[in-house]
């Protein structure tokens, strides 16, 4: 029973959480994301629209903003609640093993939804096209799952980058906890993520350029019927190790402080009800 509770207030508290944490770093750093897209487009940085309306898209990523969020951190906490059932006492190795897994199972969940409203907020940032017209070219040409193009190269780059960044964020409270005898404040909760996120970044971008790609891909271009693997080929191809990193300072930068604020913003959200709760209970 006790168990029970845990785990119905763990999923509603990190629903809750990741829901705010989405909406917060989307609705701050969205304009870097227009502009690491425009980078990253074959058509080029002006021709995709420049430093002009880098909120253009906004309203798609809004909407999946928070269910995106809830739903990664929702089945991360209860694939890590529920795992320690599976693997043993509660130890550093297993801590950073359980987030692994929790990793991988929320970035499925979410891709679920965020791969057909980026595919759309993609398009919206690199074209005058109105957002609806996009929906409608896309449904005619392609069909329900041409709002699906790139889910694979998404998750082959998400599931990496999750797998670097939420174990390497746990790790690093970890060890503010070993040293500092304590657990970590919010602000070094946010530096935590914002380190973690910088690491993952760096290490997944060639995988992020061949994902934009695919997805601003029509189907009888070069990059719309290859696989993410022959993409990076293909930019290599051109552009040399320098086209894999397309993009890489404004991406760097959103999610150096995207980390942050949506790490910090989901500790400290995650702090304040669990406070709210006990206040209750009390």
């Amino acid at each position: 029973m006790k168990m029970s509770e845990d785990l119905r207030h763990s999923f509603g508290v990190s629903l809750v959480s990741g829901a705010f944490a989405g909406m917060l770093v989307d609705s701050v750093l969205f304009p870097l994301d227009t502009l690491k897209t425009r980078l990253q487009s074959q058509h080029g940085f002006w021709k995709s629209g420049g430093f002009l309306r880098v909120y253009r898209g906004l309203g798609s990523a809004m909407i999946v903003s928070a269910p995106n969020a809830a739903a990664f951190f929702s089945v991360y906490e209860t694939v890590r609640l529920h795992g320690a059932n599976f693997f043993g006492p509660k130890t550093s190795r297993n801590e950073i093993f359980l987030s692994m897994i929790g990793a991988s199972f929320g970035e499925m969940a979410a891709c679920s939804i965020r791969v057909p409203v980026e595919v759309i907020k993609q398009r919206a940032q690199s074209s005058n096209t109105p957002t609806k017209n996009l929906i409608r070219e896309a449904l005619q040409k392609e069909g329900f799952f041409g709002l699906y193009r790139g889910f694979f190269s998404t998750i082959s780059r998400d599931i990496p980058f999750a797998l670097i960044q939420l174990p390497l964020w746990e790790y690093l409270k970890q060890k503010i906890i070993l040293y500092r005898h304590r657990a970590p404040s919010s602000l070094e909760a946010c530096l935590c993520g914002s380190v973690a996120g910088f690491v993952a970044a760096v290490c997944t971008n060639p995988i992020d350029v061949a994902k934009t790609r695919i997805m601003l891909a029509r189907n009888d271009s070069k990059y719309g019927r290859v696989n993410f693997f022959l993409v990076i080929r293909y930019v290599f191809e051109e552009s040399g190790l320098r086209g894999l990193y397309f993009g890489a300072t404004p991406r760097i930068l959103f999610i150096t402080l995207g980390g942050a604020i949506y790490l910090g913003g989901y500790d400290f959200s995650v702090r304040y009800l669990e406070s709210l709760t006990r206040e209750n209970r009390e």
